[in-house]
């Protein structure tokens, strides 16, 4: 089962969340946002395209291929007036050519199969201006199957329910995989940098065990049924040690790789 984006019931999914502070730091270290012209390719709910908007730039386009998606981010960003939704695919974006200084591509690529990668990022360079820079940020195998711990709490999803390794693995690229796409799009400078985000911090360890039982509609966890996510829920409470009263900050590992068109 796979979550249906086109269904107005998820317009909401990925609008509930603000972006961590530490994500923001590392972008701004990476590439100065300030008086920029950046899209967002993927944009699901927009949170990540106002946080373009917070670091500067003059104009944020978001594109997302589902209209159920653009409007949940459009009401999202209401307030914003330089950023903007498109209906549009990450192969075919109906942007204009070298419009962008930067392109952000969030939690993109892991939807696209191995032949569609570099068409993605062929389109990310045709929008692109002269010196612009794409920033290409999602999981790796390796990067999804850290062991599980306090700084990695999605890692015992598979330590319980070993069948979800394959379910994740399949979809993601490697690292060599990015790159060599990157190149072959003709982006001729690249870098990799490995991030942690901060998914969302919990004030009891109770509200991370409430928000777990009810992810069953998207992510990886819509595999389990309601018994299996008690189960993991446990599972994760006892490896951990955490007191129910006990703060917890959920994290993942990501890859982030940025590329220059000259």
């Amino acid at each position: 089962m796979t979550m249906d984006f086109h269904d107005s019931k998820h317009s909401h999914s990925y609008t509930s969340r603000a972006v961590n502070i530490g994500w923001l730091e590392q972008i701004a270290s990476t590439v100065n946002l300030k008086g920029t012209k950046a899209a967002d390719i993927g944009c699901g709910g927009g949170i990540y395209s106002k946080a373009l908007a917070a670091l500067g730039a003059v104009e944020v386009t978001g594109v997302d291929f589902s209209q159920a998606m653009l409007a949940g981010a459009v009401e999202h960003c209401s307030g914003f007036s330089n950023v903007h939704f498109f209906l549009g695919h990450a192969l075919h974006t109906g942007l204009a050519d070298s419009r962008f200084d930067v392109v952000l591509e969030r939690a993109l690529i892991h939807h696209l199969t191995a032949d569609q990668l570099t068409a993605c990022f062929i389109e990310a360079y045709r929008v692109l201006d002269q010196g612009g820079t794409l920033l290409v940020q999602d999981r790796t195998p390796e990067d999804c199957l850290l062991a599980g711990g306090l700084e990695h709490l999605r890692g015992y999803f598979f330590e319980r329910f070993p069948r979800l390794i394959e379910k994740e693995t399949v979809r993601r690229h490697s690292s060599s995989a990015v790159c060599d796409a990157l190149a072959a799009a003709g982006f001729v400078e690249q870098e990799q940098i490995k991030l942690w985000e901060t998914r969302q911090m919990y004030s009891r360890f109770s509200d991370f065990r409430s928000d777990l039982l009810k992810r069953t509609g998207r992510t990886l966890l819509h595999e389990l049924d309601d018994m299996e996510l008690l189960e993991l829920a446990d599972f994760i409470q006892e490896q951990t040690g955490y007191k129910d009263e006990e703060a917890v900050e959920e994290k993942d590992r990501w890859t982030l790789w940025i590329a220059r068109k000259h």
